[in-house]
């Protein structure tokens, strides 16, 4: 649906497909053999223009010689299935490339380097982002020996991926004065320009953070909280409610969730705090993003986003039946939690938005929240619920900064 993003018919790019299913392939490989082969044709007069995004990894595959594309593949595979991080990932792709790990930037001398990157990472870090081929590595290959040892994966290791490991550890890691590495997209980025937007409209806005991650379900729970925790300042100035005892209650429970799912840049106490002074009348708009994970306990249809809005819808119907309910009877909120690529899991969905009165509507409509939750099937769900109404549909954007969740709160008229 993008065709103005296709080549004309006349144009100097050329393009190589490889990496289908963000997966490593032959002719993934072969791409990486033609860029290298032209990054060692360059001379000091010239100037490499490198672009970066999520997938990266995937797309520049090139194993230090002896190693094969296979082996290095199957070396990946296993630290997978042990459970090792993306960061413990990368850290041995990095030791096993001729391009990652700085290694395009390296065979590019003595010619200028320009990287623009986009960031698909927590945190931003240029090492991790397609395995940084234009940035030097922090890590050594001892690194890699003991992520490997710490696996118990160092004795079924092809003879290949020993060698070039042993005889890596003593490789320098060379001079980068020639590159420049800038990040131009990013969740910290996408999160700013919609801030400044929601000022415009009049919103009271706080970026709470861009390092969001963990099991929907608790971070869900969290949103839940927060969203109580504005309610009850929102209908804090009406008389008849007296809700002191609830404010502080979720504020224990917010830091107790928080704290189990640790997330770095969230400075909790000190957004409250801004909360607490707006007190009511404002409109307020929370906005985070990050990438979360969902433990799959069913064969349902979904993704992380729609899951996160259907499990907040849950959590805030869940305590309607106690003291909150005044507090949210008192105010109109909306939840959006949606992918920046513009397709959430294995839909077309980019995500989707939910209320406090979801669950309830949705009994109406003979549709139970639960059964799908438990079978991660929240797109199903939405699909039935005010026929699709509820779904965030961008289509594909071309670009993806990790997911974004945004909250608005006001007083009801």
């Amino acid at each position: 649906g993008h065709s103005e993003m296709l080549l004309t018919p006349h144009s100097k790019i050329q393009v190589m497909e490889g990496a289908k299913l963000n997966f490593p392939d032959e002719a993934a490989m072969a791409a990486a053999g033609q860029i290298s082969g032209l990054a060692e044709e360059l001379t000091a007069g010239d100037l490499l223009l490198v672009l970066i995004s999520g997938g990266g990894s995937a797309l520049l595959p090139s194993p230090v010689p002896p190693i094969t594309l296979q082996e290095k593949q199957e070396v990946t595979r296993l630290l997978a299935s042990k459970g090792a991080t993306i960061q413990e990932l990368n850290t041995v792709r990095k030791s096993l490339s001729l391009l990652k790990g700085g290694g395009l930037a390296r065979i590019a001398q003595p010619a200028q380097v320009v990287s623009l990157i986009m960031s698909d990472v927590i945190g931003d870090s240029l090492e991790i982002i397609a395995s940084g081929p234009t940035v030097p590595t922090s890590h050594t290959v001892r690194d890699s020996l003991d992520i490997l040892s710490q696996y118990g994966l160092s004795s079924s290791l092809p003879a290949s991926v020993k060698t070039v490991l042993f005889e890596r550890e003593t490789r320098r890691l060379g001079d980068y004065s020639h590159v420049f590495n800038l990040i131009i997209g990013s969740n910290t980025i996408s999160l700013k320009e919609a801030r400044n937007t929601a000022e415009r409209m009049g919103y009271a806005t706080l970026l709470l953070s861009t390092a969001v991650c963990g099991e929907v379900s608790l971070v869900a729970r969290f949103y839940s909280l927060l969203i109580q925790c504005v309610c009850v300042w929102q209908a804090v100035s009406d008389p008849q409610f007296s809700l002191a005892s609830e404010r502080d209650r979720l504020k224990e429970e917010m830091l107790k969730v928080t704290a189990m799912l640790g997330i770095s840049d969230l400075h909790l106490e000190d957004h409250l705090k801004a909360l607490e002074s707006w007190g009511s009348g404002r409109p307020v708009c929370l906005l985070a993003g990050g990438e979360t994970t969902v433990h799959l306990r069913g064969k349902g249809k979904g993704g992380r986003n729609q899951e996160m809005a259907l499990r907040v819808a849950m959590e805030l119907h869940q305590v309607q039946s106690g003291k909150m309910a005044e507090a949210l009877d008192q105010c109109e909120v909306l939840f959006l939690s949606g992918g920046t690529d513009g397709q959430d899991g294995p839909t077309e969905a980019a995500g989707a938005l939910s209320s406090p009165d979801l669950v309830g509507t949705a009994k109406d409509q003979d549709l139970h929240v639960e059964p799908f939750l438990a079978n991660n099937d929240s797109y199903t769900f939405f699909s039935k619920f005010n026929k699709g109404a509820n779904f965030l549909m961008t289509g594909l954007t071309g670009t993806n900064v990790m997911d974004v969740q945004a909250i608005l709160i006001r007083q009801k008229k």
